[in-house]
């Protein structure tokens, strides 16, 4: 006689990277997140135990956190991370997902929180993150997805500036420009199944490393032109190169870039375009619409980050106008709201509290420039002015700002010579033009191949103090000493 027993099956958690999740995180990583949601509800039901999901829905929460920084949506979303951290640490540890999975989830809370001003959390995140990857390249040397976020960390833990260099430290992490933006370098350009899926991720990474950290501008907006990038129809890589764009004195560019953007209601509602399109009409001097985007932005924008800048650009354009009633209203804007966590928050505070409006004819100046209209930048700073700089602060930045419309012209010589006499006049002042000159310089020599000289000059820069600006041009500078070497 048989007894039939039955048999108890336990399911068991997997990860399953199918094509359901693929085309799930390809419409993420293109901001129509609201579709990426529906088919990470599909994926639940085609195989629940299936913990890929958990990756993806942290990739919408990090995207609504990173972009909008909502302390609402934060307070909601935030614990979501520990939550999907635990169920992935319930996986089986022979995927490459397991640790691959904790590592990116960690470092999308340390970029969620540090714009809400929590810098020590974001670092230990930053270091589990850093050791989960090391350990994952140990363990799976030939899997692919390893190489983006292991070479984006040593690339950046590579040039971080003095007044951040003490985390570093404390937590362990060493890092290399070179040997960061070599491997990253492979993986954007590698052929390999699992490079293409996290395609969309890297081209909007990359491209950021080679601008700020390699100083290669121009290489890095013709990535962005590349036709395998979308401008039209993912928003994420959208928004890189319209800010790459604006950096990089290209007003025009991304004006257009936003103006054929695509205007589905399916992409991710955000105040950022807004933001961009202020600049973007700022840097021609159309005042008007320039206000109408910025006042947008404050409307819809809730977080703390470029607060006080959004206001300060505000300020300017009233004060351009001739409004000084309502300069002053945002003026006064600026002391009572958002943080100071960004050195242009920071900078922005600072003029508030002096008392100072700027020279007009110096802000039409620098506005042009900014904007790429150097032709009209020159004109104007070689007519008569319509207040003459005064201040030895006002005579320093006509000098400065006659090197960069000679700079960006590529009349270099010019350039030099303005540079240098903006070093001289103003290395021991606060305002940022000596240390920007000398970061300017040091690139200018870099690009001649004349490496030490624009190692004396990155160092000239690192060692001014007390300037607006310092950490930002510190890394830059850090970072051009560290090409300049092959470090």
């Amino acid at each position: 006689m048989s007894i039939l027993c039955p048999v108890l099956v336990v399911s068991q958690p997997v990860f399953e990277f199918n094509s359901t999740c693929q085309q799930a995180f390809q419409e993420i990583t293109r901001l129509k997140l609201n579709t990426g949601k529906s088919l990470i509800l599909k994926a639940r039901q085609q195989n629940p135990n299936n913990l890929i999901p958990e990756l993806l829905d942290n990739y919408i929460d990090f995207y609504t956190l990173f972009l909008n920084e909502d302390p609402a949506e934060l307070k909601k979303r935030l614990p979501q991370f520990e939550t999907r951290l635990n169920k992935i640490k319930a996986g089986p540890a022979s995927s490459p997902f397991f640790l691959y999975c904790q590592s990116i989830i960690y470092l999308q809370r340390a970029a969620s929180v540090i714009k809400a001003g929590k810098f020590w959390d974001a670092a230990w995140d930053c270091r589990k993150s850093y050791l989960q990857i090391k350990e994952n390249k140990k363990r799976f040397p030939t899997f692919a997805p390893n190489d983006l976020p292991y070479g984006a960390l040593q690339a950046v833990t590579g040039t971080i500036p003095k007044g951040f260099r003490w985390i570093a430290g404390i937590l362990g992490m060493k890092g290399s420009l070179t040997e960061g933006m070599k491997t990253v370098r492979s993986f954007v350009a590698g052929s390999d199944p699992w490079q293409k899926v996290f395609y969309n991720e890297a081209a909007y990474i990359y491209p950021y490393l080679l601008f700020y950290l390699e100083n290669k501008k121009e290489e890095a907006l013709q990535f962005a032109r590349n036709p395998r990038i979308d401008l039209v129809n993912n928003h994420l890589h959208l928004y890189m190169a319209v800010n790459l764009s604006l950096n990089n004195q290209q007003a025009e560019q991304a004006t257009l870039l936003m103006k054929n953007r695509s205007q589905s209601p399916e992409y991710f509602t955000t105040g950022i375009w807004d933001f961009e399109m202020g600049f973007a009409q700022l840097y021609h001097l159309q005042t008007a619409d320039a206000a109408r985007h910025f006042e947008s932005f404050l409307q819809q924008f809730k977080g703390q980050f470029y607060v006080k800048d959004a206001y300060q650009k505000l300020s300017w354009c009233y004060w351009l106008e001739g409004n000084t009633v309502r300069a002053e209203e945002m003026r006064q804007a600026i002391l009572k709201k958002g943080s100071t966590d960004s050195d242009a928050d920071k900078k922005a505070l600072a003029d508030a509290k002096s008392g100072i409006w700027p020279n007009r004819w110096l802000l039409k100046a620098r506005l042009l420039s900014d904007g790429g209209y150097q032709n009209e930048a020159l004109k104007l700073l070689t007519s008569s002015p319509e207040a003459p700089p005064d201040s030895p602060s006002e005579k320093l930045e006509y000098l400065y700002r006659m090197a960069r419309v000679y700079d960006a012209l590529g009349r270099t010589e010019e350039a030099l010579a303005n540079y240098a006499a903006t070093i001289k006049q103003g290395q021991n002042r606060t305002e940022y033009f000596a240390a920007r000159a000398a970061l300017q310089s040091g690139q200018l020599y870099e690009s001649r191949g004349k490496k030490q000289q624009a190692i004396e000059l990155y160092q000239q820069c690192l060692n001014m103090e007390n300037h607006e600006y310092k950490n930002s041009l510190d890394q830059r500078a850090k970072a051009g000493i560290a090409r300049c070497k092959g470090e």
